[in-house]
């Protein structure tokens, strides 16, 4: 457990009215509640600690199978997923929390190659953290994911010849057809449709998509979703809505260059 506890700062006891009170009397301000789904107890007491002490209320789900149910009752603000669960597997748990849309989800793994973070970001991974990492990264990421969740987008649908951005539905139409994205992929889209023609580079894409920066996440994370999102677009590649500009990032083209 951590060296100390929170306590709730309103009789009515509203979760936003929490402080955790260390032993040695430091208080932190609550930021958020994250669902710590690993089976390993001591890897989940070191999560626990190291989240709690940055703020963090942390709810611990030792199987795969006990996510769903625990999700209704506590409402996280983010699930922080191990893929090597003893009950099913945690892909598959992944991909039903991105299909469903209603929690980001921060895999926290110590598969380290790059086919495993490619796999983890095409079934809808919002962050992708190798073990080890420290408690200052980790909160740092899962505050980054958090702020990203609750920001309102400003136009709720963005129409562009045939492509249609249906921001408050998170959907996304290529004439009749309907484009299946995961949810950094739609956020990607949008944040650049928002902004036609303007050049975004790979840093600023991270800071505002991601709420990461270089320093703890490879820009070639960009690079691979920029690819993903123009062949859902358009299988057929005759054209792309998402434009590189070679040297400095990228930009949406109204026109579809």
């Amino acid at each position: 457990m951590p060296s100390g506890a929170w306590r709730r700062l309103s009789r009515r006891g509203r979760v936003n009215a929490l402080q955790f009170v260390c032993n040695n009397s430091t208080v932190v301000e609550y930021r958020g509640t994250v669902l710590v789904v690993e089976d390993d107890g001591d890897q989940r007491a070191v999560v626990r600690d190291m989240l709690a002490r940055n703020g963090f209320v942390v709810v611990e789900v030792p199987a795969g199978r006990q996510v769903a149910d625990r999700i209704a009752e506590v409402g996280p603000d983010v699930v922080l997923l191990d893929l090597g669960l003893p009950d099913v597997s945690g892909l598959d748990v992944l991909s039903q929390l991105a299909a469903a849309g209603r929690v980001p989800v921060i895999v926290l793994t110590g598969r380290s190659g790059e086919a495993d973070r490619v796999v983890g970001f095409d079934l809808g991974a919002d962050d992708y953290v190798v073990k080890p990492v420290s408690a200052r990264e980790l909160a740092a990421r899962v505050g980054a994911v958090i702020r990203r969740r609750q920001r309102v987008l400003p136009a709720p649908v963005m129409t562009y010849g045939d492509l249609t951005i249906d921001a408050s539905a998170r959907e996304v139409k290529v004439g009749a057809r309907a484009v299946d994205l995961t949810p950094r992929e739609f956020e990607l889209l949008s944040f650049l449709a928002r902004s036609p023609r303007q050049v975004f580079s790979r840093e600023q894409l991270l800071e505002h998509v991601w709420g990461t920066a270089t320093g703890w996440q490879d820009p070639a994370t960009v690079a691979e979703h920029v690819y993903r999102v123009r062949r859902k677009l358009d299988p057929a590649d005759r054209g792309h809505w998402i434009q590189t500009i070679y040297g400095v990032g990228y930009r949406f083209s109204p026109d579809r260059g």
